[in-house]
């Protein structure tokens, strides 16, 4: 049996992208005003809406809150409390879906740069928190606090856009460099 080699010339008929583009003018024909939706009425940035990014962050954050919540305890070389870990991403989620919720909200995306100075103010503050408390206070207390600081300190940075966020860092190396902190 002799197999033939493929018809490399041209299509024969319509391709798909003709097929698709008739079809998108006669849905466009078919629609009240006549003509093709502009890019401005239609709404990209819907989305899922602040209740729907509420619960994927804090899903997210819940995650990274046991992550540093098992750092923390592997870094004082305790014993791993498994129960004792998700009762506290728990009983720190809802406080999660909360500050989400309202930093996504319409209302706080119609001042910007308001919002980017209360995400700038937190990391600073999170971030000068979270040294100070490892550098100055004992294990245990450094184990409880950790972990949700640290968790609202990386979700300020995210949120904020590179200029604020590259500051704010600098400005948590600079307070470290300056009281003359350890990182680790």
């Amino acid at each position: 049996m002799i197999l033939k080699h493929p018809d490399y010339s041209a299509p024969k008929g319509k391709t798909l992208f003709q097929l698709a583009d008739e079809r998108q003018r006669e849905l466009d024909r078919a629609k009240p005003g006549g003509g093709k939706v502009s890019e401005s009425s239609v709404d990209g940035d819907a989305g899922i809406g602040p209740a729907g990014d509420a619960l994927l962050y804090s899903t997210s954050m819940a995650a990274l809150h046991l992550t540093l919540d098992v750092i923390v305890y592997s870094q004082y070389r305790e014993e791993i409390l498994w129960g004792e870990i998700f009762r506290r991403a728990a009983t720190a989620t809802p406080v999660f879906i909360l500050l989400v919720y309202l930093t996504h909200v319409d209302f706080s995306y119609r001042f910007p740069i308001l919002r980017e100075l209360a995400f700038f103010a937190g990391a600073i503050v999170a971030g000068c928190y979270l040294v100070f408390s490892g550098n100055k206070h004992g294990y245990f207390y450094v184990m409880k606090a950790a972990p949700p600081v640290g968790t609202l300190w990386i979700w300020s940075v995210i949120e904020m856009s590179l200029p604020y966020a590259v500051i704010s860092a600098l400005s948590v190396f600079g307070y470290t460099w300056w009281n003359g902190f350890n990182f680790f």
